[in-house]
């Protein structure tokens, strides 16, 4: 009986020490994918978890204020320092090519039966996915506050709804102050200062349409950009593509990988609207690298980031029923998050949407 014993003690030993042994592979594991000598996942962690409103909590958690500096002075984006030239747009999209140069102009041109306003293009990269509104007259792109702004906001959805919008996407970054909804920087709405709130340390700037409906990208203040005919406007970035032209990126970018909006125009005035999905297995996120080369396999003249994470939402009349196109990842029942504003596409008289 005693030699049985034994033996049952030494297999319960046996047995701890397996798991003992896993436990501490695990630790060392993560220790050093944590502080090892290769920076991939320390460059993703700290520049996804920085350029969030919220989480940056995360990366402080992990890791020192200097190799959060480290880390982030060795990936960033330099944007462009030029003005836009509003000048070369002109406006003047052909729809009636019989050859593409390539399958983006295509999707972009080629307008869908029954809908001369706009069309829906699903969008994809190595790990990723999205949505892509192109709009075909940019005088039709408004910035709509919600009825709640100050207070709580609105979900996109239901501002879309309210407002009876064709297509609709988040506008103005956002934050709560003592719960209520506000914007972060400036905004401009019928060329005037509409609101301000908290100051952002994000790249960019005002990032709005012109009186010409062309779109601006400034760093400018809010006074000079008025005065320069900004009509309607947020502010966020960074700009990606200024003039034609790619901003420079040193390492990853240094805003990591999340969800995604984003804003741009072509040389024929076309406005592209992306939503790029994220924290997801089927589509993880992009990075701002990725999402500039989008932009020009779209040949976008001009294109911005706009606020992404949980904020990011589109929404589109699809077959005649209107929703939510992407997934976004907010803290509402249907992911969404309470809204300042949004840019959207109004109904108006004589539109032919059929489908």
């Amino acid at each position: 009986m005693k030699k049985t014993k034994n033996k049952d003690k030494k297999g319960k030993v046996s047995k701890f020490s397996i798991f003992l042994i896993v436990v501490d592979s695990l630790a060392v594991i993560c220790f050093f994918v944590v502080y090892g000598p290769f920076s991939f996942f320390r460059d993703w962690f700290i520049t996804t978890a920085m350029t969030t409103m919220s989480h940056r909590y995360f990366a402080y958690t992990l890791y020192s204020e200097d190799m959060i500096k480290e880390t982030l002075d060795n990936n960033k984006i330099i944007e462009s320092e030029d003005p836009t030239d509003t000048s070369k747009i002109n406006f003047n999209p052909d729809f009636n090519k019989d050859t593409y140069e390539s399958v983006y102009e295509e999707q972009v041109l080629k307008r869908d039966e029954g809908n001369d306003v706009y069309k829906v293009v699903d969008i994809s990269g190595d790990r990723w996915s999205g949505k892509m509104v192109v709009i075909y007259d940019p005088s039709r792109l408004k910035l709509v506050f919600s009825k709640k702004y100050g207070k709580r906001g609105e979900y996109l959805s239901t501002m879309a709804k309210n407002n009876n919008a064709l297509v609709a996407m988040n506008a103005s970054g956002v934050y709560h102050p003592n719960g209520q909804n506000r914007v972060t920087g400036t905004t401009i709405l019928d060329g005037k200062v509409y609101a301000t709130g908290k100051a952002i340390n994000k790249g960019g700037g005002l990032i709005g349409f012109t009186k010409d409906n062309v779109l601006m990208l400034t760093k400018k203040s809010a006074k000079e950009a008025i005065k320069d005919g900004m009509d309607r406007a947020v502010e966020f970035g960074p700009f990606l593509v200024v003039n034609g032209k790619s901003a420079e990126f040193k390492g990853n970018g240094g805003w990591g990988i999340a969800n995604r909006s984003a804003i741009g125009q072509r040389q024929d005035g076309i406005v592209l609207l992306l939503a790029i999905d994220g924290r997801s297995s089927k589509s993880v996120g992009i990075t701002m690298t990725e999402l500039a080369d989008v932009f020009q396999k779209y040949k976008a003249y001009n294109a911005a980031n706009l606020d992404g994470g949980g904020s990011s939402a589109l929404y589109a009349i699809v077959d005649g029923e209107g929703g939510l196109i992407n997934n976004p990842v907010g803290y509402g029942y249907s992911g969404e998050r309470y809204l300042p504003n949004a840019w959207m596409v109004l109904p108006e008289e004589g539109d032919n949407i059929t489908n």
